[in-house]
């Protein structure tokens, strides 16, 4: 009974994605695998399948950087969100900012453990606070430590800005829509 209901449930998901894809052709596999008694290839399998759909995510995060102010270039580390799966999932999107003073990164993660684990320390103002100096921007409070600013949006979205000045990082953070960001995935 329970391997029909999961079955059920597989079929649905891919009746529901749509056109056949890589994500689809994939679960398809691991429904194929499951349905032969081949547990591990049907783990491995969605394993995969989680791994293109966070990749997907990644993309739409992306999204949300800031454009390069006047004078500035950026440009977007691909290979930011390769390891997430060792973070415990979700979405990463990174870039480096450059040309107009002293290059910088900024990186934001969604929907991890790590962002989790970081939402008791972020969360609380008064334990930011205690941490050392808060920088405001567009309502949002960053945490400075030692140049390096961070801030949890929504109690999911890490925004990290390091290695450069500090006016040129908040210079980009302030054309950030945190309400945006917050709504991000869903």
């Amino acid at each position: 009974m329970k391997k029909l209901a999961m079955m059920s449930a597989f079929a649905a998901l891919v009746a529901t994605a749509g056109a056949a894809d890589e994500v689809t052709d994939t679960l398809s596999a691991a429904m194929d695998a499951y349905a032969d008694g081949d547990i591990q290839y049907a783990l491995d399998e969605l394993a995969y399948a989680t791994q293109l759909l966070n990749d997907m995510k990644a993309d739409g995060l992306e999204g949300y950087l800031p454009e390069p102010q006047p004078g500035w270039t950026m440009a977007i580390n691909d290979e930011a969100a390769a390891n997430m799966g060792f973070l415990g999932g979700g979405a990463m999107v990174e870039a480096q900012y450059s040309g107009g003073g002293p290059a910088f990164t900024i990186t934001m993660m969604a929907d991890n453990q790590m962002v989790l684990s970081m939402g008791a320390m972020l969360g609380n103002a008064q334990l930011m606070a205690a941490m050392g100096p808060i920088e405001r921007v567009n309502r949002q409070s960053f945490l400075n430590q030692n140049g390096e600013l961070s801030a949890l949006i929504g109690n999911r979205v890490l925004i990290q800005a390091a290695g450069g000045n500090l006016p040129d990082m908040l210079a980009h953070l302030e054309t950030m829509d945190f309400r945006e960001v917050e709504d991000f995935g869903r």
